[in-house]
């Protein structure tokens, strides 16, 4: 099967090849000899309630110094593509809201869009993890100092973070003691005008923060263990972690078999799961990674693995 397909990510001349999940999506594709159309945020607009992109044919190749080809730009509807895959990293701010919008018109009109814009909207990909408190650690979400505060004095040793952020972005451990605990409280709340999520120290991140990726419910049978660097809380590879592979536990299995339905049901056919320990730490939805990681450790196409998917969704 042969299809359209319109990519929306970060500039690709920045990406780093070996890593990049969008990268080997973009390789799948040219595989199988689906047309590629490259664009980003500033690209789309919409016009009388339709929405138009100004893409320009790409090419990919794998190797550094010379990895991707883009052709002429060229204007046209978006709802003339078959699959549109939305690949822009966080931060998920109001122009992300604004581009969830514009893709919207093309879903509603039968292009499939990966993943579906109405979740990447409804589910933030820390809070969306409060619909299954039995998976996950004690946590609250707040930008009130005294209940920060109050959890910390109950757990005794808690992980702050923003809700918008990637890549271990401004995550800070913080202890009963700790000295900086009130300007980390008034960093991240922004003096109590925006919002953060507090969750409970897993001694386990020292064996990794595992990434399950997740395809139309079914997992990939191996997952990235981020482990932290010496010194370091975080895991997040952007910050020096180091990624391992490992197979799935029970418990992985038992996450994601509770997940699944609400993932088929909120059309997100691409995720990927932050586990610590026993622990769900995050669903991340806007542009899951690791693919690359596992692929080269395993003999792995966890980009096949997708695109079969969407070949599928096509035929039905």
């Amino acid at each position: 099967m042969q299809a359209n397909l319109a990519v929306l990510m970060d500039p690709i001349e920045h990406i780093k090849i070996h890593k990049d999940s969008t990268f080997a999506m973009l390789l799948e594709a040219q595989r199988r000899g689906w047309p590629i159309n490259y664009l980003q945020q500033k690209d789309l607009y919409q016009r009388d309630g339709r929405t138009y992109v100004k893409g320009a044919p790409l090419k990919v190749y794998d190797q550094t110094g010379r990895w991707f080809e883009l052709g002429e730009h060229l204007t046209q509807p978006l709802d003339a593509f078959d699959v549109v895959l939305m690949r822009k990293d966080p931060p998920f701010d109001m122009e992300y809201i604004y581009t969830t919008y514009l893709l919207q018109q093309a879903a509603d009109t039968g292009v499939l869009v990966v993943n579906d814009p109405k979740a990447l909207r409804n589910a933030n990909e820390k809070l969306s993890t409060g619909f299954f408190p039995q998976l996950c650690t004690p946590s609250l979400v707040t930008r009130l100092a005294d209940e920060l505060n109050r959890f910390i004095n109950e757990q005794q040793d808690v992980i702050l973070k923003p809700l918008d952020g990637m890549g271990g972005a401004s995550i800070f451990r913080v202890k009963q003691a700790d000295p900086n605990r009130a300007v980390i409280i008034e960093t991240l709340t922004a003096h109590g005008t925006q919002s953060c999520m507090a969750q409970r120290f897993i001694p386990a991140i020292s064996q990794g923060d595992k990434r399950i990726l997740v395809i139309d419910g079914e997992p990939v049978p191996y997952a990235l263990a981020r482990i932290p660097a010496p010194g370091e809380t975080r895991g997040n590879l952007a910050v020096g972690g180091r990624g391992e592979g490992i197979a799935l536990t029970e418990r992985d299995r038992e996450i994601v078999a509770t997940l699944s339905p609400y993932l088929r049901r909120s059309g997100i056919l691409f995720a990927g799961l932050d586990v610590i320990g026993d622990y769900l730490t995050e669903i991340n939805i806007t542009s899951p990674t690791c693919i690359r990681e596992l692929d080269a450790q395993y003999g792995l196409n966890i980009a096949g693995l997708l695109f079969d998917c969407l070949e599928q969704k096509l035929a039905v």
